[in-house]
């Protein structure tokens, strides 16, 4: 117990309240913050922790004590997320000082965890500063700053329910933590050199993966680290929530070395640069880039590359094989002391000064976290090892988001916003949605909160799987959620609906169709409370539609309740499902002949199908074997960027679109007119929806321009504008057809900034309110908020659904 001093007010005279505060106050030096305000104003009493939040019993003047209840959620601390202050009136009882007493777990946990948090400028301080006793502490730590979610075992937030529990504090780190007047007043993950983790550096014996790795004999690990970077190694480098890869990033050799080594094709790698001004001759950098980038959370951010990039000497170069193809660099500024140590303190010899920092995994798993497994999953990928012995208790991937219509746009939500919630418009049921089997994130909720896990992965191998239990049993602890729903995707081969099937045990299981849950994500992270339908705009590379086909160009009619298929993109064949995808040829292939359009030898995706392949493929779209229907906006998107020859085969998911976007920043802003599709209704008669979306005219406009020898950045820009103009008038046309004014842009064509801005620019000229995801990604990571609030409207309390 920690007690302060108070001026003591007489019984009589003092009135007492006891105040809860519930929110993300456990963790953020919420007890500490208490207890000052307490003190500087003379009242008495004590805080604690509960798993309903902080509670504080108040006593002394009427005025103070109002003043106290008026500055607690006012005046908190920055970490702090304060949800709800209640207050009631007790019977004063003349206790003299104010104390913070020990957590109390008792009842079921309500309170908010706080995300992971970048190392603050007091902590960063000291960790430059020679003379303070953390100088180079690798782990250095605050209230305001540091672990908190991925060492987090339990609830309420203690030292003792954290992975720090391994770790007895030190004389001098216990004075800190029980003083008052200190930073680290009842900082939970408190450390110093004495007392805390320790770094460890493990190098390949002679470079065979199948000899265990040994200790280096590098008296410092960090500088050993710094120098196996300089001389071109990969290091596995363990960090708050998992290992990742790291090489230096202006070394080709060695980014090329780790781009084979990880199979990761031509996708992007992210970078860690020491500051700003090591990037800014790179990418473009506005002002909310900016405050991502220098942010508490400290995001990888998106960034427009700089056209014609030219460094000054000074400079640090970087390698094209980091982002080839790319419009973006993704960039992250570093967010604990060991990044900051790697990447050099002021004095600090030479050493690389942009690194390349990818999760460390083979493709296709989640990322490694245990040290045991690290050392043998990552073998064949790294050349060393810096570890340390703290453990993770989750697995926790950066988040990655970029700007778009001058707000935040998720790619992926995950460490520094995981597990903060997300408000619910209308209140649900305990339920969990599993999400999909892509980017799977899943969703506990009650009342009027969702919390999202981090991102787990593709449920495709069954690492992902196991951590996505993990994962699920985690939430549930922390969040004190015992879910009696569940919810999946429709699709009767995803793994995560399987999961869902085999665990119901009795309780209802609701399917959610894959674009209805797009939509419901987007209107219930604006707050839409769903007594009016919106125009959702769903457009996706797949997902299970009605009937069994592949949908994911959708214009749907919705609220939580249900939705009517509005308008669809015309259906083609999808020839071979993932080899398809993986080869944009075919897709273009496919829509040519869907379009009757001559496939001649002089066009890019015929030039580049083998013959014999051609030939099986011609046969197969004539017999129909295998070719599922599909609607899918995000297959057209391969389709154009084979044909003009961008490119024909895609190493990671959604690289033709991607690329083709990058093509179409070079156009410049005058490109000429878009194309135009053929917007029709159906015939009354006809399964689907009321209209229809004909790209032929589309198609036949891009080969008419490849025969001209039109740029393929021309070509690119035309299509965004086209793709642009068809929302702007299906939503016209839904409008006079349904009278609704509202557009939900979802799925994952709308992480495209181009696409998605010139979208709402064209909407809101018309006089339309658009939303655009803020809280949650555009893409599969956010399908899990919204099954939960679709089936928690499917399902009342006390109602069963058909699993």
């Amino acid at each position: 117990m920690t007690t302060g001093q108070a001026r003591a007010v007489p019984v009589a005279a003092a009135v007492r309240r006891r105040i809860t505060v519930r929110g993300v106050v456990q963790g953020v030096g919420f007890r500490p913050f208490v207890h000052a305000l307490a003190t500087e104003l003379g009242l008495s009493g004590h805080v604690t922790n509960t798993g309903d939040g902080v509670v504080t019993e108040i006593e002394g003047a009427p005025a103070a004590v109002g003043h106290f209840g008026e500055r607690i959620g006012a005046d908190a601390p920055p970490l702090a997320f304060v949800e709800a202050v209640e207050g009631e009136d007790i019977a004063a009882i003349g206790d003299a000082g104010f104390a913070i007493l020990p957590s109390r777990g008792e009842g079921p946990s309500r309170t908010l965890v706080s995300p992971d948090a970048a190392t603050c400028d007091a902590c960063h301080s000291e960790l430059t500063d020679p003379a303070d006793r953390r100088h180079r502490h690798p782990f250095l730590t605050c209230t305001h700053c540091g672990p908190r979610f991925t060492i987090v075992t339990a609830l309420p937030y203690d030292r003792a329910k954290t992975t720090m529990s391994a770790f007895p504090m030190c004389t001098n780190c216990r004075t800190e933590y029980a003083d008052p007047a200190d930073r680290r007043f009842h900082a939970q993950p408190i450390a110093c050199h004495d007392c805390g983790p320790r770094l460890h550096l493990l190098t390949a014996d002679g470079g065979d993966p199948a000899r265990p790795p040994r200790p280096s004999t590098a008296p410092d690990p960090v500088a050993g680290t710094r120098r196996l970077l300089g001389a071109g190694a990969i290091v596995a480098v363990k960090g708050l929530g998992g290992y990742h890869l790291v090489c230096d990033a202006s070394d080709d050799e060695a980014v090329g070395r780790l781009r084979e080594r990880k199979g990761r094709g031509g996708k992007p790698f992210a970078l860690m640069a020491r500051d700003l001004a090591d990037i800014r001759h790179l990418v473009t950098v506005g002002h909310e880039e900016e405050a991502l980038l220098t942010g508490p959370a400290r995001p990888i951010v998106l960034l427009r590359r700089t056209p014609r990039a030219e460094p000054s000497a000074t400079a640090p170069k970087l390698s094209a094989a980091v982002a080839p193809g790319s419009p973006d660099l993704g960039v992250m500024l570093p967010y604990t002391p060991l990044h900051h140590l790697l990447l050099g303190l002021p004095g600090d010899p030479p050493g690389p000064r942009l690194l390349v920092m990818t999760s460390g995994n083979v493709a296709g798993e989640p990322i490694v976290t245990d040290d045991d497994e690290a050392l043998r999953r990552l073998a064949p990928l790294a050349d060393a090892w810096l570890t340390h012995d703290r453990r993770i208790q989750v697995p926790c991937d950066d988040s990655v988001v970029r700007v778009c219509d001058g707000g935040p746009l998720f790619v992926r939500r995950s460490r520094g916003y995981a597990p903060f919630p997300v408000a619910l418009p209308v209140p649900v049921r305990p339920a969990l949605a599993v999400g999909g089997d892509l980017k799977n994130v899943l969703c506990l909720a009650e009342d009027r909160r969702a919390w999202l896990s981090a991102h787990i992965g593709d449920m495709d191998e069954l690492a992902t799987q196991q951590a996505f239990e993990r994962a699920e049993a985690h939430l549930e602890t922390v969040t004190g959620v015992r879910p009696g729903l569940l919810a999946a995707d429709r699709h009767p081969g995803y793994r995560s609906g399987a999961w869902a099937r085999r665990n119901a045990g009795g309780r209802p299981l609701v399917r959610v169709q894959h674009h209805h849950a797009h939509i419901a994500a987007a209107m219930a992270e604006h707050g839409l409370d769903g007594t009016r339908p919106v125009i959702g705009v769903a457009f996706d590379g797949t997902g299970y539609g009605d009937g069994g086909a592949v949908w994911g160009g959708e214009i749907l009619l919705a609220d939580y309740d249900g939705y009517r298929r509005f308008g669809q993109l015309g259906y083609v064949p999808l020839p071979g499902g993932d080899t398809t995808v993986r080869r944009p040829y075919r897709m273009a292939l496919t829509h040519l002949r869907a379009a009757g359009i001559d496939r001649a030898a002089d066009l890019p995706p015929v030039a580049a199908c083998p013959p014999d392949e051609l030939r099986v493929l011609e046969r197969q779209l004539t017999r129909e074997v295998n070719c599922v229907p599909t609607s899918s906006m995000g297959r057209l998107f391969d389709a154009v960027s084979s044909l003009a020859g961008v490119c024909q085969h895609a190493g990671y998911e959604a690289q033709a679109a991607i690329e083709l976007e990058a093509a179409a920043l070079g156009a410049g802003a005058d490109h000429g007119p878009g194309y135009a599709f053929a917007l029709r209704s159906a015939p009354p008669a006809a399964a689907g929806a009321d209209t229809v979306a004909d790209p032929a005219p589309v198609l036949t406009a891009v080969v008419r321009d490849v025969r001209a020898g039109v740029t393929p950045a021309l070509i690119a820009a035309r299509f965004h504008t086209a793709v642009a103009a068809l929302v702007r008038d299906w939503c016209v046309a839904a409008r006079d057809r349904a009278g609704l004014t509202t557009v939900a842009l979802s799925g994952g064509v709308f992480a495209n900034v181009l696409l998605a801005e010139a979208t709402a620019r064209l909407l809101r000229q018309d006089g339309f309110m658009v939303l655009l995801h803020r809280r949650v990604p555009p893409n599969d990571g956010g399908l899990a908020l919204g099954q939960i609030v679709v089936a928690a409207r499917a399902t009342p309390y006390g109602a069963a659904a058909t699993p």
